[in-house]
């Protein structure tokens, strides 16, 4: 009777299951053929399965949770990041802080201050080495513990962060439905992110710590919605202490709580994340950090739309170095953006607070200089909670920028980015100027 009933569904899982052990186990970045045909069939079968059992929430987590297990044993094939991860969890168990040291100080003076120093070192690759962490504290505790119970496997460390990612996820998924209660949506939309092989193979396969980051975020939401704000700007802080995004959306949150409530609810937050940073606290932290971080607008370029647009224009005027002239101005139009839909656009109710969060966030990645896969995560996520479908298309799209890994430049055809952004942007565009999302009241 069982079989009977979920025979399709089961089919699907194992099809599924098979796919992901090829792709965790059997897939190199640069075979792109393979990796878009592989990633389309599962978004194609991630479609199926929720469309066929959105009403049987226990079946959609279970298969969720087999999904992510499949890469347990896996190393990262679509990101490097992981090394560095490792590798300042090793260093602060050694009593050294990761802020004030990069690896290729101690390579190139042939110091090896932790356990796999040089493979750590290779595996990075010498751009992400020249460079101080740019990771939260709270980021830094994940891989202490993988470096506590791991630290002479580099496996072993992959495992263990991959446990945590994992648990996030459902702790998001926990959080995720209860939230979805509160606001009269249904429950199974939590699955067009839990169940997402975008959030599956970037964040439990990549080990992309937007998971836990993510987690918070929509726990203090919960929080919020509940009105434990006080909670909630502690649980806020921490979410910021693992990825910085969240820092964005503060300025929503002023018309729901006013003036007095903001002053406490924004000193709890300050306070709770300068907390966390204590154990790195030294001279030269402020410096090195922001430094890092100044990078990702003057130095780095990657999968970005308007600003390749407006480089390209530059060009015209100048000829070169256009990142350090546009990337001084995007922090100043993301800012005015960002006041604009906190003070002239209503964030009143949950609602209005989630979409305006969704269109600020949106705003700063269609016009940033990079926009590295995983970071679509936040974007679906938030969508979960709106009627927005976009970020759901742009999880699917933006493996086409993985296909910059086909060259031995790492360079990027503009065709593959154009293909990407016009789907991204048409549905976009119909959603919130011609359609108008249809607005919900909490």
């Amino acid at each position: 009777m069982f079989l009977k009933r979920y025979n399709s569904s089961i089919l699907f899982v194992l099809i599924t299951a098979l796919f992901y052990f090829s792709f965790a186990y059997d897939l190199v970045r640069t075979d792109y053929i393979k990796l878009i045909m592989l990633y389309s069939a599962l978004c194609f079968l991630f479609y199926k399965l929720i469309q066929i059992n959105k009403h049987n929430t226990l079946f959609l987590s279970a298969i969720a949770f087999i999904f992510r297990l499949i890469f347990l044993f896996s190393i990262p094939n679509l990101s490097q990041d992981f090394y560095r991860f490792i590798w300042d969890g090793r260093m602060i168990l050694e009593g050294l802080n990761p802020y004030l040291h990069t690896p290729e100080s101690f390579i190139s003076k042939g110091i090896f201050p932790i356990q796999q120093a040089q493979e750590l070192y290779n595996g990075m690759g010498i751009l992400n080495a020249s460079h101080y962490t740019n990771y939260p504290p709270l980021n830094q505790l994940c891989f202490v513990i993988a470096s506590l119970f791991a630290g002479n496997s580099i496996l072993g460390s992959a495992i263990v962060m991959r446990l945590i990612i994992i648990a996030a996820d459902f702790g998001t998924l926990f959080f995720g439905k209860k939230l979805l209660e509160k606001l009269n949506i249904p429950i199974h939309h939590i699955f067009w992110y839990i169940l997402n092989p975008f959030i599956i193979i970037e964040l439990t396969g990549n080990l992309h710590f937007e998971s836990v980051m993510i987690f918070f975020l929509i726990w203090g939401l919960y929080l919020f919605k509940i009105g434990r704000w006080k909670t909630a700007a502690v649980i806020l802080a921490c979410s910021i202490s693992v990825k910085l995004i969240p820092l964005i959306f503060l300025p929503l949150f002023f018309q729901k709580l006013g003036w007095k409530k903001s002053i406490l609810f924004y000193a709890i937050i300050g306070l709770t994340t300068i907390l966390f940073f204590t154990p790195f606290i030294s001279s030269g932290l402020l410096s090195n950090y922001t430094q890092t971080v100044a990078l990702w607008f003057q130095e780095f370029e990657f999968n970005a739309s308007l600003y390749y647009i407006a480089r390209e224009i530059g060009y015209l005027f100048r000829g070169y170095n256009e990142i350090h002239i546009i990337g001084k101005i995007i922090p100043v139009l993301v800012v005015l953006f960002v006041l604009f839909m906190a003070f002239l656009k209503k964030n009143k109710t949950t609602l209005e607070l989630v979409s305006n969060m969704l269109i600020v966030l949106s705003f700063y990645y269609f016009t940033s200089t990079t926009v590295h896969p995983w970071y679509i995560a936040t974007l679906l996520i938030i969508s979960v909670f709106t009627k927005y479908k976009f970020p759901l298309v742009w999880s699917f799209a933006v493996i086409l920028s993985y296909l910059a890994y086909t060259n031995t430049n790492n360079t990027e055809t503009l065709w593959v980015i154009t293909l990407e952004y016009v789907l991204v942007y048409s549905v976009f565009f119909w959603e919130v100027f011609i359609k108008k999302a249809t607005k919900m009241v909490a």
